[in-house]
């Protein structure tokens, strides 16, 4: 029997401080700027993974307010849940995976991160009344109606 291919769920916090900067994390392995998060553990219910995540990657206790978004990247079967998110505890630091940490202004976000980070970003940023974002890309640009 041939394997059926799986989809990967990944999680992501969109963290915004009293002055409207939003925290960015440069990753060791890429180099690249994103929000943080990472993969959720099988077993793992969705918001325990999203503080696991943000803790291992920041040193960060965070807890989520709310879903602003799910992105699916087409060629690699990924599923990416993104909430905001608040500070409970911590403060941020480099740590095994994130090489710097840095908070930038959304205007720094749309310019400098990967528009695949950097729309999951702008999204959690509308109206809390706005439903979340349903949005699909190949890794490089965005599919459908909504690019």
């Amino acid at each position: 029997m041939a394997m059926t291919p799986r989809h990967s769920v990944s999680v992501a916090a969109v963290i915004v401080d009293d002055t409207g900067k939003v925290l960015v994390t440069q990753r060791r392995d890429t180099g690249q700027w994103q929000p943080p998060g990472g993969v959720l553990e099988l077993d793992e219910p969705i918001e325990d993974g999203l503080r696991r995540e943000v803790r291992e990657e920041t040193g960060l206790l965070v807890e989520p307010i709310r879903l602003t978004g799910v992105y699916k990247h087409v060629r690699r079967g990924i599923v990416a849940l993104v909430f905001r998110a608040r500070v409970v505890d911590g403060t941020p630091r480099p740590t095994e995976e994130v090489a710097v940490i840095d908070w930038w202004t959304p205007e720094t976000v749309a310019v400098r991160m990967p528009d695949t980070f950097a729309r999951r970003i702008l999204d959690a940023l509308r109206d809390h009344a706005a439903p979340p974002a349903v949005r699909a890309h190949d890794g490089t640009r965005w599919l459908g109606p909504d690019r």
